[in-house]
């Protein structure tokens, strides 16, 4: 199978590249290198430093002869969709149309894109299934969404296929503590320093932890399942900031306390997915456990 990874040298890309490597796959990597890092790119794989917003992508992907596209490509923090929503809009909407466009041209037969729990916005009810109603608080989580519904219009105008996979909170090994890193990575690289972490908001909020590895096995189960299915890829637990913090501390050794700071905009309070259509469409359930995952996570901010 041949197929290309639109950010493919970024934290979850990365993984992805590495798990259809060793499943023999000839895959390409896409990536401007504006969140991704050098030192991500797989050697087996092929690289293209490139904007998804590229005219050059349908050439890339006929040369290429791409079958398959895993996007997972995107504008992906919060607090910048909402300060810049024009620059999160073109690369999460616009880039997106102009990858369908690409495929449609070139023959690829199927789109795997990465959306988010963030589409939900505030649930109406937990755990959030796939047929939650949509209400996002951001252009984060409208900049996610508006792309799904791109995938269904191309499916049935041109028959290019697509799975849809809604992340939780994804966290682990190699993600960016700076910037628009997870709160996993930010907690972890603060108290590793000895500085003090910040928890926005009184730390109750929840959300649902999922492993980089267990995210990288769904996008190669969703290559040849899930045809025009939406799909959480979850571990249903919900857990809250302040639990997350306290097994962080207590696998680091320390007893920092967090400095408390007010919530902010677009932030959600109570989010845990319903991850039980992702066994049956996908045969794919998570296998880290959380404190599993910190243990990792941990070990590998320990060393680097």
């Amino acid at each position: 199978m041949r197929v290309l990874v639109t950010g493919g040298a970024g934290f979850i890309g990365s993984y992805i590249v590495r798990q259809c490597i060793e499943k023999g796959f000839y895959t390409v990597i896409l990536d401007n290198l504006s969140t991704g890092k050098e030192e991500n790119i797989h050697q087996g794989a092929i690289f293209y430093k490139e904007d998804v917003r590229s005219e050059r992508l349908k050439d890339i992907l006929l040369q290429e002869k791409v079958e398959m596209v895993i996007h997972q490509a995107a504008q992906i923090d919060v607090q910048t969709s909402i300060k810049n929503p024009q620059y999160d809009a073109s690369v999460n909407i616009l880039g997106t149309i102009n990858l369908l466009e690409a495929c449609r041209e070139a023959g690829v037969r199927k789109v795997v894109y990465a959306s988010s729990a963030a589409v939900y916005g505030n649930p109406d009810y937990l755990p959030v299934d796939e047929g939650h109603p949509l209400k996002p608080q951001s252009g984060y989580g409208i900049s996610k969404q508006v792309p799904e519904k791109y995938l269904r219009l191309y499916r049935e105008l041109h028959g290019l296929d697509f799975t849809v996979l809604r992340y939780a909170n994804v966290y682990g090994p190699r993600q960016d503590a700076s910037g628009e890193g997870g709160v996993v990575a930010i907690f972890i690289d603060k108290l590793l320093k000895g500085e003090t972490p910040t928890i926005y908001g009184d730390g109750e909020q929840t959300r649902d932890f999922i492993f980089v590895e267990d995210v990288a096995r769904a996008n190669l189960a969703a290559l040849e399942r899930g045809s025009g299915q939406v799909v959480n890829i979850s571990t249903g637990v919900a857990v809250s900031v302040n639990q997350l913090f306290q097994m962080i501390k207590d696998c680091v050794g320390t007893e920092t306390v967090p400095r408390y700071a007010p919530e902010r905009p677009g932030d959600i309070k109570e989010s845990f997915l319903a991850p039980l259509k992702a066994e049956e469409v996908l045969g794919w359930k998570a296998g880290i456990a959380l404190q599993e995952g910190i243990r990792a996570t941990v070990g590998y901010y320990r060393q680097n």
